[in-house]
């Protein structure tokens, strides 16, 4: 009986995949996990400019020359390792905000604006929260994996691509470093 539900749940959400793909019809969706140091933009490169609306509405353009670091974190509302990282995203600004800029970039083409917004609520965020609604610079900087950020010098060159959670102590550390 168990080897009966076992396959019954492994059809299930093959069928469900399928029905999700045939759906969105998107073949650009469809990425492959590599490595971070086989990711561009990466460490080295220069950042791509973009302007995204926050979610008062407000838009904000970043890359170039900046004055100051940047710090960008690509999240969904759905992802369980953002809510991880969310409490020690609201320590870094708290603690860098005069030092660095750091902007919380929703991928709301994969995700619900209202939970967004819930999410932002429940871990009173105070750094900006820029909404990616078509997906354009989730794309240009090639995120497949929820937690990414970019920490970028003041000259808009890109200097560490995290892709996933990493601990409150090592971003200290990494800020540090370049600032």
């Amino acid at each position: 009986m168990k080897r009966v539900i076992t396959l019954f749940t492994i059809a299930f959400v093959f069928a469900g995949l399928a029905v999700f793909q045939y759906i969105n019809n998107d073949p650009e969706s469809i990425t492959m996990a590599a490595p971070a140091a086989d990711f561009k933009p990466k460490a080295g490169y220069k950042a791509t400019d973009f302007e995204l609306p926050s979610l008062d509405e407000k838009f904000y353009k970043i890359g170039g020359k900046q004055g100051k670091l940047t710090f960008v974190n690509f999240w969904a509302s759905w992802c369980g390792p953002c809510e991880l990282e969310a409490p020690d995203l609201q320590r870094i600004h708290e603690k860098y905000g005069d030092v660095i800029q750091l902007y919380g970039i929703n991928a709301t083409k994969y995700d619900k604006e209202r939970a967004a917004r819930e999410f932002v609520n429940e871990y009173e965020f105070t750094f900006p929260i820029l909404m990616d609604r078509v997906g354009d610079v989730t794309k240009q900087y090639k995120v497949d994996t929820f937690p990414t950020s970019f920490l970028i010098d003041s000259n808009g060159v890109i200097r560490e691509r995290i892709n996933g959670v990493i601990t409150f102590e090592e971003w200290e550390r990494l800020i540090e470093k370049w600032l």
